[in-house]
């Protein structure tokens, strides 16, 4: 074996980085790969040699190789190697990390790694003869074969792999750029079946992920069978629908115990995640006095931040937690535990005499102070077990724990506090990571495009950033369209955490993407599309057709297909007169109100969205519009003249229209250019208390002809209170004489902080607006 080994490392290599004459579609992309020599014919004749260390990966990939071609392949030790035809799987450096392999020098910033073959790293060499896989480690091995599945056709993935075949000689040398790459899934919102779970295990080793990260327990339901408290799945996994329907579930520590093993088979370690002192409600539904009020609660059927959180007065809280962790660090053998501790309202500690008695003892001044005493309880004890605790970047709000690992979601800022201060990171922001996001605020080359590294770290700083997580909660996701959400996304992620990013570039990427669509069919997953298949643009038409809109379509992608209907909106709507199928490639025009509905599909495929816009011309109609205030990067509607843009937002708040603001009033001044008669000024306001939106508590609009001297048209008071249930939408609308007018303006005020009914008191609220519209 050694003269093998030796031969290989002779023949590397004849070009570093990435060689385009490779024939090879592998995701992610290598860090050296190029052309080999001759042409590997794999047969049912060909014989599967591996060491002793990596025995089990090569028993994988024979059990993989069988099913792929119906040919039954044994695997053998690697004291006869024969002279041709044998895949020969090597970690000969296994139980003597202290003399790895040398190898010659890598490019870029992977020199810091010595030259060295790291973890998880591997080698494979393919020639007319062989096909060698070796690495310092097991783990090196089987992203090896992850590679070589990845150079073997699609029709492999099937049990469609027809012998013989051919794959022309190649090198490859690889090695990771970050020691965690994850995936988070939500199965408290929605939950997923234990075949689901593993299906995704599957292939995330395929895309060489490294960590599921498992969300077991929220407001919505707790997952985890716990035998010391059997409430918790007998009462807290389940919750009762809008529509009286009963949902949930829950995985028994028999089925915990077989994905943990399935996972580690496939080198991948299992991280759960249970929520504290927050996202608690299905725990204090089962045991209501963990609960401040020790009131009986239910489990949560709605979406939000709710202020029942576990009690940080009572003893009994600690030691419920205890008895859960307990079982938990029993059933998760890796070194790591999430606890969670994001969007914890205080208002129950505030209101709770125990745990004011609480601060008061421990010497606390504040409720941030007793969250960051409750996590260090907690995290104290999981220490005592050898565990590791991550939490959500909020734990930074107060002391952390010394061993505390950050996850920053609300950007990048969290995580470089953390590794500032000293702490390990892993990068999650919702501007890149939040596949429960739609493709028009995250596509794949926005996630390609993530770097989980910011800059002005020194190295050191830089060395405690663990590596990044794709996070998918499921709150509008159950598991029948969770694939169209993760996937292709988490391939680009894939590359962003495995490749160094000198080696990555977008358009290369992209077509390797659209060769593992058909992979990623063969293994069963209804992926999605890589980005919003069409952007709409809403202009004035020339100067010859005023008051009428021109709306036009740009393709993202190619080989779309684009199709609309339209039909009148507003007091015609109900009469539904269609106004015609159209096909997307002619501009649409119209000086009446209507809604078109828009339809895509891709390689076969539906758009699993169907997208409505509302066209509205009027007489502010892209007009000039100054606003008082910066709206939300999340909610800017299209910028600053989104106000007048002539699209009115419909009942998805995130759908790109609607602008808004956080904790702040907005005022907007239009210019019509002229004065023109005026006779009604209207504006739509979304309002949904779980997501902090309320509508504004009155509107004022005034008119002025020289934009300095403003007269009031009326105040306008909210037409719905402010504790009005559910997601809708309130039109202010306001009726007067005919007036000339050059200016308007509108002053919303917004509805103040939560207020203490809220489930988030004191916090500060949302305005969201989409249209002010003149007739």
């Amino acid at each position: 074996m050694k003269n093998i080994l030796l031969t290989a490392c002779a023949c590397i290599f004849v070009l570093a980085g990435i060689c385009q004459d490779v024939p090879y579609a592998i995701i992610p992309q290598p860090a050296q790969i190029a052309l080999g020599r001759g042409v590997f014919e794999l047969n049912g004749e060909t014989r599967i040699l591996s060491a002793e260390a990596c025995k089990p990966e090569a028993q994988y990939f024979a059990e993989w190789l069988r099913e792929a071609t119906g040919k039954n392949f044994i695997v053998e030790g690697n004291t006869d190697i024969p002279q041709q035809n044998f895949i020969l799987f090597s970690a000969a450096h296994i139980y003597d990390a202290d003399t790895p392999v040398q190898l010659p020098q890598l490019p870029g910033t992977m020199n810091k790694r010595a030259g060295l073959i790291p973890h998880e790293g591997y080698r494979i060499v393919a020639d007319d003869r062989a096909i060698v896989i070796s690495a310092d480690y097991s783990t090196g091995v089987f992203y090896g074969i992850q590679t070589l599945r990845q150079m073997l056709p699609t029709a492999a993935e099937s049990g469609q792999l027809h012998l013989p075949y051919q794959l022309t000689g190649v090198m490859i040398r690889d090695t990771p750029k970050f020691p965690h790459r994850a995936l988070m899934l939500d199965c408290a919102r929605h939950f997923m079946t234990t075949d689901l779970i593993k299906k995704y295990l599957d292939v995330l080793a395929l895309y060489k992920m490294n960590v599921f990260h498992w969300h077991l327990t929220d407001d919505q339901g707790w997952r985890i069978e716990i035998k010391k408290y059997p409430l918790l799945t007998e009462v807290g996994a389940w919750r009762t629908e809008a529509d009286g329907a009963r949902y949930g579930g829950f995985y028994s520590q028999q089925e915990i115990r077989e994905i943990v093993a399935y996972a580690a088979s496939l080198h991948i370690t299992v991280i759960p995640e249970i929520e504290l002192p927050g996202h608690s409600s299905a725990a204090i539904a089962a045991y209501p006095d963990l609960g401040c009020s020790g009131e009986p609660i239910s489990v949560e059927n709605e979406w939000g931040v709710f202020k029942d959180i576990f009690c940080a007065g009572n003893e009994r809280t600690f030691e419920f937690l205890e008895g859960v962790m307990t079982e938990v660090c029993e059933l998760f053998p890796g070194q790591y535990i999430h606890i969670g501790g994001d969007e914890v309202p205080k208002y129950r500690w505030e209101q709770c005499e125990k745990c004011q008695r609480r601060m008061k003892n421990e010497h606390l001044a504040d409720e941030s102070e007793l969250q960051s005493y409750f996590i260090g309880r907690v995290a104290g004890f999981l220490a005592e077990k050898n565990k590791k605790v991550i939490g959500w970047d909020e734990v930074m709000d107060g002391a952390v724990p010394g061993n505390l690992v950050i996850q920053s979601w609300r950007g990048l800022e969290g995580g470089e506090k953390a590794v500032k201060a000293g702490h390990q990171a892993i990068m999650s922001p919702t501007s890149h990571c939040y596949f429960d996001y739609d493709l028009g605020a995250i596509d794949l080359h926005k996630v390609y495009d993530f770097y989980p590294i910011p800059d002005g770290l020194d190295a050191y700083q830089q060395g405690l950033i663990l590596g990044a997580e794709c996070n998918m909660w499921t709150e509008h996701a159950p598991q029948e369209i969770l694939d169209s959400k993760v996937f292709p996304r988490l391939l680009a992620m894939s590359e962003v955490l495995w490749t160094y990013p000198e080696q990555r570039n977008y358009n290369v990427f992209f077509k390797r993407v659209d060769e593992h669509f058909q992979r990623l069919s063969a293994l069963g997953i209804n992926y999605g599309f890589p980005a919003v298949p069409f952007s709409i643009v809403v202009d004035r038409a020339p100067d010859d057709l005023p008051g009428v809109a021109m709306v036009t379509f740009n393709k993202n992608m190619n080989d779309v297909l684009i199709s609309y209907s339209v039909k009148e909106y507003g007091n015609d709507l109900d009469a539904d007169r269609s106004l015609g199928n159209f096909d997307g490639t002619t501009p649409f025009t119209t000086s009446r109100p209507v809604e078109m509905n828009i339809g895509a599909t891709f390689q076969g495929r539906e758009y699993p969205v169907k997208v409505t816009r509302i066209i509205y011309p009027h007489k502010a109609f892209q007009q000039n519009v100054s606003i008082s205030y910066e709206p939300s990067s999340s909610y800017t509607g299209g910028g600053t003249g989104a106000l007048v843009d002539g699209c009115i937002g419909t009942e998805n708040f995130r759908d790109g229209i609607w602008q808004a603001v956080q904790g702040k009033n907005m005022e907007a001044i239009i210019d019509l250019g002229d004065e023109v008669e005026i006779e009604n000024i209207s504006t739509n306001w979304f309002h949904y208390t779980n997501a902090w939106i309320f509508r504004p508590s009155h509107v004022a609009y005034y008119v002025s002809s020289d934009g300095k001297e403003w007269k009031m048209l009326d105040d306008l008071k909210a037409q719905i209170g402010e504790q009005v249930a559910g997601e809708s939408i309130m039109t202010m609308s306001l009726d007067f004489p005919k007036s000339m007018a050059r200016y308007i303006k509108m002053e919303a005020y917004n509805n103040g902080p939560c207020p203490a009914w809220h489930d988030a008191p004191g916090e500060p609220s949302w305005l969201f607006c989409d249209e002010i519209i003149v007739k």
